[in-house]
């Protein structure tokens, strides 16, 4: 228990660490992101499926932001099956508690620096979404149906 408590509040206290700078991206990236997809994106066997997956995001095309910051925003449960690898009873926690811009940034560092596209997350896209975020079956269908 104490080590679950740990991965979803570890996240939020080193954003809110005195010194943790809105412009390093990859140090946001591994404390937000890299806590369990680690801070390349690799993910973790059993736990938290690979986010390095350009194949992915080249198949989600122009739909790949409004993708990544729904996961943001309303968490994802469920099963995703990953290069072979199923992940089963998967549950990432919504990440509501960050702004509309470090959303935008976050995930646009995954798109561009992790996964090599040029897509990039909208700062109202992302607010937008917030007020309507999708739910998991459409996160789960918008993402099996890119495959």
């Amino acid at each position: 228990m104490i080590r679950i408590a740990s991965l979803v509040l570890l996240p939020a206290l080193l954003c809110a660490a005195p010194g943790f700078s809105q412009d390093d991206f990859a140090g946001q990236f591994g404390a937000v992101c890299g806590a369990c997809h680690m801070p390349d994106g690799s993910g973790v066997p059993g736990l938290a499926p690979p986010i390095n997956d350009p194949a992915l995001f080249e198949s989600l095309g122009d739909d790949a932001p409004h993708y990544v910051a729904g996961v943001m925003l309303s968490g994802l449960a469920g099963t995703v099956t990953v290069n072979g690898q199923i992940y089963a009873g998967l549950v990432m926690p919504p990440h509501t508690h960050l702004s509309d811009n470090q959303i935008a940034a976050l995930g646009t560092y995954l798109l561009t620096t992790i996964n090599g596209t040029s897509l990039e997350l909208d700062i109202e896209m992302v607010a937008a979404l917030r007020q309507a975020p999708p739910s998991h079956a459409d996160l789960r269908t918008m993402r099996e149906g890119s495959q």
